[in-house]
């Protein structure tokens, strides 16, 4: 099987003339990069025609060193010398100032396939700001390191609309950047003027593994394509007290607390019978944020079957579990999360209260899993004429 070429590779070998006479904005971290680790920063600076006069950074800046919700500021890339402007920090959209003297921007992100990630959102934003200001935007594909195959989740509520689902998208979402640009745009009436270069030789059925391309890290605690694989439920945990395993090696795929006993966590979670997964009794310290220097008892997530495993369910079953084994130790979080200051973090995670209501409740979660299902039958109506692959 061929190596899989990303947008930017299609772009720079084969449709260059794309950008020709254009003055080009990047937006970009440090996984926007070819087969052979060079960045999209200087492979666009090399193209014939085009001259790149801005650069723009997602959360985590364009190199990706700062932790999760760390504001960026602006500054100089030491690589280009060109100036780096700040979507994550005092504004999440691009201003006038930014856009002037530009004649398109180039948006290529590694996404992860899960809604919560804000690389989609900070996209989105810049599409709102380039339909604006007459400013035409290229949206260079890539990969979703969780195939574009299988979907899963709830569909947010509008009501709960924050910068971890600012339209309404399932949790595992199953498509590309590339994809959702078209879709939001249309479907939301963002309205820009935009092209999306495809990527060659991916096919929906494809696990990053299968693509032949590097994996750099997206973000600092998204290390492995295995971390992309649990972060639909994983990331849940934020909106709890529990670890999701920051401040360690596994973020993610170590998950506990304090107050839990780790076999006994283990055995509860084991019981539950999810598909596709092990829990295995696991002790760790988390060097930074949540417990930090405090031994946590939880589990590690073992994924067995890549396809038939449930991240999004699985993240439910194990805030669930912790709830009920230690309700005296478990708590929700409290806001303000991702700038959103009045809303639990776990409402804006899942785009609705019903399921934290639900889990409350005690609710069974195959019964919380079948009240979202009608909705995301009628949400992947749509979604089936924006899908390129």
């Amino acid at each position: 099987m061929l190596p899989v070429e990303s947008g930017l590779e299609v772009l720079v070998h084969r449709r260059s003339a794309l950008l020709r006479g254009q003055r080009i904005a990047l937006l970009a971290h440090q996984a926007s990069i070819d087969r052979h680790y060079e960045h999209a920063a200087t492979l666009l600076s090399d193209l014939r025609g085009v001259k790149l006069v801005k650069l723009l950074a997602p959360e985590h800046g364009l190199w990706g060193a700062p932790q999760d919700h760390a504001l960026i500021a602006a500054a100089r890339d030491p690589a280009t010398r060109l100036p780096v402007w700040s979507l994550y920090g005092a504004r999440r959209e691009p201003t006038a100032a930014m856009l002037r003297g530009v004649d398109a921007i180039v948006v290529d992100l590694q996404d992860v396939g899960s809604r919560y990630y804000t690389f989609v959102w900070t996209m989105a934003l810049a599409m709102r700001a380039c339909a604006r200001h007459g400013v035409r935007v290229v949206v260079l594909d890539r990969p979703n390191p969780l195939g574009g195959a299988l979907v899963e989740g709830n569909v947010a509520d509008p009501a709960f609309a924050s910068f971890v689902g600012l339209y309404p998208l399932a949790i595992r979402h199953g498509m590309t950047i590339g994809e959702l640009a078209a879709y939001l745009n249309e479907r939301h009436a963002i309205g820009c003027r935009l092209s999306v270069v495809p990527m060659r030789g991916w096919r929906r059925a494809m696990l990053w593994e299968d693509t032949g391309l590097p994996w750099v890290a997206p973000s600092p605690n998204m290390p492995t394509p295995d971390t992309a694989r649990v972060y639909p439920g994983g990331c849940l945990l934020e909106g709890t007290n529990l670890s999701e395993g920051r401040g360690t090696t596994r973020p993610f795929e170590w998950i506990g607390a304090p107050y839990l006993d780790a076999h006994r966590y283990a055995g509860a979670l084991e019981r539950e019978r999810l598909p596709g997964v092990h829990f295995r009794p696991a002790r760790f310290l988390p060097t930074f944020q949540k417990w930090a220097g405090r031994l946590c008892e939880g589990v590690q997530i073992h994924v067995t079957d890549r396809g038939r495993f449930r991240p999004f369910l699985t993240g439910l079953v194990e805030i669930a579990v912790a709830r009920r084994l230690a309700p005296r130790g478990f708590a929700w979080r409290r806001p303000p999360y991702e700038f959103e200051k009045r809303r639990l973090p776990i409402d804006i995670l899942c785009g609705t209260d019903v399921i934290r209501k639900a889990i409350e409740r005690g609710t069974p979660l195959p019964a919380i899993e079948r009240a979202w299902q009608r909705d995301l039958d009628r949400w992947k109506r749509p979604r089936a004429s924006y899908l390129l692959y």
